[in-house]
């Protein structure tokens, strides 16, 4: 069985008591929404770290039974021995995954974005059936989807497609997707039949709002111009895409939605998250270097998927895992199986690190 890190769990008890022990003393608000915050995050913990000892306490009262002699009591003892080392052993892990880093922004909404890459139309034609897939299970899963840019491609799907996907805990699990996803398939548009190998970018970021980064009016330039589309009266007449440029960071921003308002909002939520990220690239280095040991950096010029429609088959390279479910996969209801094998393999190599702690 793997060790604990003791001396932190007992830490861990001790900072909870005395958090109970401060709001009990009646604290100025600003200190009671800090402390209760804390004692919050704590207390899932504490929980199993308390019904651990107690269960190790019985386990050593049940280990004395037997070793008493006494033969009545030491067959009751040996059931509930037998009983306490499995409680032992699964809240054993349980703590140990409640041990692991948290990312900030895993409980946080996520702004998705789908580029075509290399192959031409037909890349264009895999963004949109990945948006799609990315639509379905975010259905399936009961989160809100908002198309917030799109560009299509000249033969159909898109060039870019950006949509914000808000529900709890969206980015922890979609942030597995960022990356250059790759498919072979005999496209559309190729009359003789042969198999093409074409790529599409996926980009996924913490959706964040003012209170999480700060774009201060001056950093920022605004620009108003004439929406692009198929065509049609108002996107001839109307000067209402806006276009946001953050002059510190160079990151440009184009929403051309038909509302001039709604666009500068969509174009301020995704240069928040550009900005967002950015900043957590820069201060999380070592996170970004442990995740990419892991699973991958999520780094959008890395290939972390191919989809081979001949075959019917998806590879995630990060972790080696072929899967011919590619039909389901393609219609959104068999990504939870890849994400959770990625969860997975994070949480091992994580534990692993734990361990080298212990």
């Amino acid at each position: 069985m793997a060790k604990l890190p003791t001396d932190k769990l007992d830490a861990m008890d001790k900072r909870y008591s005395a958090i109970e022990e401060q709001m009990a003393q009646g604290p100025d608000a600003e200190t009671i929404v800090k402390l209760s915050k804390e004692h919050s995050d704590l207390q899932p913990i504490v929980e199993k770290i308390r019904e651990f000892k107690q269960a190790q306490t019985d386990l050593e009262g049940a280990e004395e039974i037997i070793a008493s002699g006494d033969k009545e009591l030491a067959e009751l003892a040996q059931m509930e021995r037998d009983e306490l080392k499995e409680q032992i052993e699964n809240l054993t892990q349980e703590i140990r995954l409640s041990l692991l880093p948290k990312d900030d922004a895993d409980d946080k909404s996520a702004i998705l974005e789908v580029r075509a890459g290399t192959g031409g139309d037909e890349a264009a034609l895999f963004a949109g059936d990945l948006f799609r897939m990315y639509q379905r299970h975010a259905e399936l899963a009961g989160w809100k989807v908002q198309v917030l840019e799109m560009s299509d491609g000249d033969v159909g799907g898109y060039k870019e497609v950006v949509a914000s996907i808000k529900g709890a805990g969206v980015y922890a699990r979609m942030k597995f997707e960022s990356g250059v996803h790759r498919v072979q398939r005999v496209p559309e548009t190729e009359s003789g039949g042969r198999i093409h190998t074409s790529a599409a970018t996926v980009a996924v970021l913490p959706e964040v709002e003012d209170i999480d980064i700060e774009v201060r009016n001056e950093d920022i330039r605004i620009d108003t111009m004439r929406a692009s589309g198929a065509g049609g009266q108002h996107v001839n007449t109307t000067d209402s895409a806006v276009r946001i440029t953050h002059i510190p960071s160079g990151i440009v921003v184009i929403s051309s939605e038909k509302s001039q308002h709604q666009n500068r909002a969509n174009a301020m939520k995704v240069l928040r998250a550009r900005l967002y990220e950015e900043q957590r690239n820069k201060r999380d280095s070592e996170r970004a270097d442990a995740r990419r040991d892991q699973v991958g950096s999520g780094d959008r010029s890395e290939r972390i998927r191919t989809y081979n429609f001949p075959q019917g088959r998806v590879t995630d390279h990060r972790i080696n895992l072929t899967l011919y479910k590619l039909d389901r996969l393609i219609q959104g209801e068999g990504l939870d199986e890849i994400i959770d094998a990625l969860i997975t393999e994070t949480q091992a190599a994580q534990l692993a690190a734990l361990d080298d702690e212990a």
